[in-house]
């Protein structure tokens, strides 16, 4: 029965036990380096060696003017037990729309489950239903010749992770995603002032409304996408499928070309939806009750 197998299959079995994290007090720069050396999308923070959030690329582009990890970061992030099963895993992680789950035992943490390992797991198995009962309602497309300011936004606000791109001619030529963003973003540093009053002009001993001001200074770093078109850096290489392939086998493509995402076209090639991953995570525990 769906979703039984994953009963038996601890946390412990498929999470990650070198993981990599970041600490506050600490900088975006830090956060993004090492998603971008480790290529991950997110990770926990660390004070004092105890998990106190998690954070994302994500939360790097809905706050671009933001640096201190302390402000970007998740905090009192959902944490698991690696005693805890894969289905009670994936239905925590599917429930609350998240990506991954520190695994922690006592205060220390002692390793990180994402849904790429939960999709490894469920590529490793034999789930030959098709995936026409976790294509999601809405699918959100972009045009190739869009600015990457346009797009970053528009990602932003869908908060998605990535986008079908099309050409004028409604064709699939790709796929955009945050990774992308991220690695041609750039960090802008300025100079900013603020004029800061000693008086008011309701204090008496101020003469004639005047007063003395204090100029301030302050370096302000913000995050901003170079002026390119999404065809100038979107992935070309897409890998595709449709409403009849199975759950283990879209789930292998997923893990061993690292998407997240897969277009879903019809018998014409024409896109018609997208196959996400936490969706696909429903048959390691749907049914497992029954």
């Amino acid at each position: 029965m769906k979703g039984k197998e994953s009963e038996g299959t601890k946390v412990r079995d498929v999470m990650v036990d070198d993981v990599a994290y970041v600490t506050v007090p600490g900088t975006r720069e830090q956060l993004m380096e090492v998603c971008k050396s480790k290529r991950i999308s997110g990770v926990p923070v660390l004070k004092e060696g105890q998990v106190v959030g998690v954070v994302t690329r994500q939360d790097v582009l809905r706050n671009r003017d933001e640096d201190q990890i302390a402000l970007l970061m998740h905090r009192n992030p959902i944490i698991i037990s690696p005693e805890a099963t894969i289905a009670e895993a994936a239905e925590i992680i599917h429930s609350h729309g998240i990506r991954r789950l520190p695994v922690v035992v006592g205060e220390k943490l002692v390793g990180l489950i994402s849904i790429a390992d939960l999709i490894r797991e469920i590529a490793k198995r034999d789930y030959k239903e098709s995936i026409e009962n976790y294509i999601g309602d809405t699918t959100m497309a972009v045009w190739d010749e869009m600015p990457l300011s346009v797009v970053g936004r528009i990602m932003e606000l869908a908060r998605v992770k990535a986008a079908p791109v099309l050409n004028l001619e409604l064709e699939l030529v790709g796929l955009i995603t945050d990774l992308d963003l991220i690695n041609v973003s750039v960090i802008e540093d300025t100079t900013e002032q603020s004029d800061l009053s000693l008086g008011s002009d309701e204090d008496a001993w101020t003469w004639e409304g005047m007063r003395d001001t204090m100029r301030l200074y302050y370096d302000v770093s913000k995050i901003k996408l170079p002026d390119k078109h999404v065809k100038e850096v979107l992935v070309k290489d897409v890998i595709t499928v449709t409403r009849n392939s199975e759950v283990s086998d879209c789930a292998r493509k997923m893990s061993e070309s690292k998407f997240d995402q897969l277009p879903i076209i019809s018998a014409r090639g024409k896109l018609t939806g997208m196959l996400i991953d936490r969706d696909l995570l429903r048959v390691l525990f749907e049914g497992t009750e029954q």
